[in-house]
């Protein structure tokens, strides 16, 4: 076996793209609350029981595209170098994140990445989803600390949702800045700045977390 997917993954992988690809133009095009499962259906040439099989809801096929960011710091705090505390690890991540414009620094001025954000604060569905991905990313940061840092359930928890809170914060603000009309790259030592500043607030209160490790 070469590792690589068989024909009916490749064809699972194809139509799932195809699905989602469909999904979002038409959102941009017209909005999220003005588009139905049955119009995407039609536009990517399948049945709605079908996109259902791979997209349980309609929210779905915007927000897994985000997907792997989920649980993103808690697989930053479980690579870290020896030595490194897991601030640390996730204070450089997120600065590396603002150098490559990474889309969740807030720190892209990509117009589909604008239109993006826009159609999702613009759709309360959709808000509310990303609170439960922000706080399903508070409770994969937790487990990461409490598995990694020797760290006490409670202080792992609380520590968690300090760090996810700065983190989507300052990606609010980078976006908030862009919506405006600010360019990327004249945001940016703002944006820099900003997350200095939020992170060392943190560290006041977290420095001795993972200490140890």
């Amino acid at each position: 076996m070469d590792g690589k997917p068989g024909l009916r993954e490749r064809k699972k992988q194809r139509t799932h793209a195809a699905i989602s690809d469909a999904a979002i133009a038409l959102f941009l095009e017209r909005g999220f609350n003005q588009v139905s499962v049955a119009e995407v259906a039609e536009a990517a040439e399948v049945s709605k029981r079908t996109l259902f099989a791979y997209f349980p809801t309609k929210e779905d096929l915007v927000v897994h595209r985000l997907a792997d960011h989920e649980t993103e710091l808690a697989r930053v705090v479980r690579a870290r170098r020896p030595g490194t505390t897991p601030l640390t690890a996730v204070r450089e991540h997120f600065l590396a994140g603002l150098r490559e414009r990474d889309p969740i620094t807030g720190l892209n001025d990509h117009p589909q990445v604008l239109r993006l954000t826009r159609m999702i604060l613009d759709a309360p569905t959709l808000v509310a989803r990303m609170d439960r991905f922000k706080a399903a990313a508070e409770r994969a940061l937790a487990q990461a600390l409490q598995e990694t840092a020797d760290t006490p359930e409670l202080t792992a928890r609380l520590a968690a949702v300090q760090i996810v809170g700065v983190r989507w914060t300052l990606a609010q603000d980078n976006a908030d800045h862009l919506a405006r009309g600010e360019s990327a790259d004249s945001r940016s030592a703002g944006a820099v700045a900003d997350a200095e500043q939020g992170f060392a607030l943190l560290e006041n209160g977290l420095r001795d977390l993972g200490s140890r490790h």
